[in-house]
């Protein structure tokens, strides 16, 4: 796709940063683990209610969804979250989505996870057939009532290029623990500066530093309850 069908993105630094595809070890035969960064890619205890209750519970979503809704996310993996959110679009109106993700799954993984979620059946094929006809740094994926982006590459060098604003974050990368890059200081001010006012996150993770440097970066943060076995989770507002 070229540059200028998409004026949201710095394309040569969104070009620059596209890397490998990652190698996956697979848990109970149907949840993917990163080998990079020995994590899996969704919760043990359930990846589409974990989805539900963190991402979409902590930005309190759909009570939000309007027309030109914004969603931003880090850490884009199977497209859990994406199709979450499909599927919990009933309203009028087209949300937007937009995800940075550097080791992009090759459609089969996708598919193999996807599996464990027959919620996502309906959505499935033409989910797989947009994102296998694609390839490069930057990629389209249209579904009812939404549109994703999907930016392939480092999120130091592709957030920084982006030019849009959210009005609610999606914080899932790996753990920080094992995917500090993800979680610096510097990414979360990026965050910030790349969130409207008013506008809110939400995250797994209840890390102290992470909470620390969420705040620093202008957010109003909360500790919240976490999902399953995870006593806490984080959410915060930008005040406007």
């Amino acid at each position: 796709m070229p540059a200028a069908d998409h004026p949201e993105v710095n394309w040569p630094s969104a070009h620059r940063s596209e890397t490998n595809g990652p190698e996956l070890d697979w848990r109970d035969n149907a949840i993917p683990v990163s080998r990079r960064f020995d994590d899996p890619y969704f919760s043990l205890a359930g990846g589409l209610a974990e989805t539900r209750h963190v991402f979409l519970g902590g930005n309190d979503l759909p009570a939000r969804f309007r027309d030109g809704l914004q969603i931003a996310e880090l850490g884009f993996g199977t497209g859990l979250n994406l199709l979450a959110t499909v599927l919990a679009h009933r309203g009028p109106g087209e949300l937007h989505f937009t995800s940075f993700e550097a080791f992009p799954l090759p459609p089969v993984a996708i598919a193999r996870a996807l599996e464990a979620f027959p919620e996502t059946a309906p959505l499935a094929p033409a989910y797989l057939a947009q994102w296998s006809g694609q390839d490069g740094p930057l990629r389209r994926l249209q579904f009812p009532g939404l549109t994703a982006t999907i930016l392939i590459g480092d999120a130091r060098e592709t957030l920084p290029a982006w030019t849009g604003r959210a009005d609610a974050w999606f914080l899932d990368g790996f753990s920080p623990a094992k995917n500090p890059e993800l979680w610096s200081p510097e990414l979360m001010a990026e965050v910030a500066r790349h969130t409207a006012p008013g506008g809110t996150f939400a995250t797994y993770t209840a890390a102290g530093h992470v909470r620390r440097a969420l705040s620093e970066a202008g957010f109003t943060v909360t500790r919240q309850p976490g999902f399953g076995r995870k006593r806490h989770m984080t959410t915060g507002l930008l005040p406007a």
